[in-house]
């Protein structure tokens, strides 16, 4: 649940919408238009507006599914922890991403698979698992929202388990650099800028390296001429040519 200390969270607003429990509140308000997702969610009954450090846990698997979460600002990863005890990063969710609303299809409680963290300081825009449910029921339009917002992030965990197909760490953690080049890229004189800070160690965790690893094939790439790194913001400059050196 939001605001439970297990989870790191630290509520920094607070926007809960008024009106009988569970009811569907203010949609299609906030625009002239068709409302986005984001204005869906944030209109629902009992929305709320959450900010999380980084590295803090947003939910555990098993947790109960009581909200959805919309991504509003920064990352969060999902992973998963096996049996072995390794953990694999199975999608790294962008601004406007939507997670944790398999409970809506399955109707079970608890269907919490995957471990989420706020990869960076984030913001997120939650509500009540109910609420959504009722709005679905309610309009027709808001279900195809969020269909749309569950195939993006299938697109995102498909990307990222074929980052990690590569059993070479080289070519595993250029695969990586450039799905952060896409989903988080920022184009600017030199090349392509990540706009995340990205530690080694935060590298190594989402592609299931070590840091002395990443240290030294970040250093190789450096030393070629294809990327920079300035106050941990990594800069490729030519992701075309960096993705031909290693096909």
């Amino acid at each position: 649940m939001v605001g439970a200390t297990r989870g790191g969270f630290s509520r920094t607003a607070s926007t809960p919408s008024t009106g009988a429990p569970g009811a569907v509140t203010g949609i299609g308000s906030a625009s002239q238009g068709t409302p986005t997702l984001l204005e869906v969610i944030r209109d629902l009954n009992g929305s709320s507006v959450d900010t999380i450090e980084r590295g803090k846990t947003i939910f555990f698997p098993g947790d109960p599914a009581e909200r959805v979460y919309l991504l509003r600002r920064g990352a969060v990863r999902l992973s998963r922890v096996y049996e072995s005890g390794e953990e694999i990063t199975v999608a790294l969710l962008r601004e406007n991403s939507l997670f944790g609303v398999l409970s809506l299809l399955t109707g079970q409680r608890s269907d919490r698979f995957y471990h989420a963290i706020a990869f960076t300081r984030v913001e997120l825009v939650t509500a009540p698992a109910t609420s959504v449910r009722k709005a679905i029921e309610q309009d027709a339009s808001v279900g195809l929202l969020l269909l749309q917002g569950l195939s993006s992030r299938i697109l995102q965990t498909e990307t990222m388990i074929e980052t990690l197909t590569h059993r070479d760490m080289s070519s595993r953690l250029v695969s990586f650099l450039l799905v952060l080049c896409r989903d988080f890229g920022v184009p600017g004189n030199e090349g392509i800028t990540i706009d995340l800070r990205l530690s080694h160690q935060a590298i190594a965790e989402a592609i299931g390296s070590t840091r002395v690893t990443i240290t030294r094939l970040l250093g190789d790439l450096r030393q070629e001429g294809l990327l920079q790194i300035d106050r941990k913001k990594i800069t490729v400059f030519d992701p075309i040519a960096l993705a031909k050196r290693f096909n």
